[in-house]
């Protein structure tokens, strides 16, 4: 079984994508993927191939994709990841929301599960101080 830190980050982008097209409309195409990812329909393949062999997704040519538990779990902890960064980028931060977005696309992959964790626990310790007013800082 492969870690999430052994991913490239087109496979987490994939597994990101096929989450929000299987939220959306329970299952995901390869066709639905390369619009969303903005590529050509030929290069879903074999990434979706990639994450079939490391049992990440459920996949047959010509059908549907479907996450397996595990391809769903990291996902979600990706677009976990993703929400909190584009929330500390746009709310805290005061970065344009488009921005924010890309900035925390990119951070969510180059980010260890560590630093996230310890990043995540200093900005809701900051949050929740009485004496610290983080609005004032920027």
């Amino acid at each position: 079984m492969i870690k999430k830190e052994q991913l490239s980050e087109n496979l987490e982008d994939y597994l990101e994508t096929i989450l929000a097209l299987q939220t959306k409309k329970t299952v995901a195409r390869s066709k639905d993927i390369a619009e969303k990812l903005d590529i050509k329909r030929g290069s879903v393949t074999g990434m979706l191939k990639k994450l079939a062999d490391h049992k990440l997704v459920n996949y047959e040519p010509y059908g549907y994709v479907t996450l397996t538990s595990e391809g769903r779990k990291i996902a979600l902890d990706i677009e976990q990841r993703h929400i909190f960064l584009k929330d500390f980028f746009f709310r805290i931060v005061k970065i344009d929301e488009e921005i924010a977005d890309r900035t925390a696309c990119r951070m969510e992959h180059a980010m260890d599960k560590l630093t996230f964790k310890k990043f995540k626990a200093f900005i809701k310790k900051i949050e929740a101080c009485p004496h610290c007013n983080i609005e004032s800082c920027l």
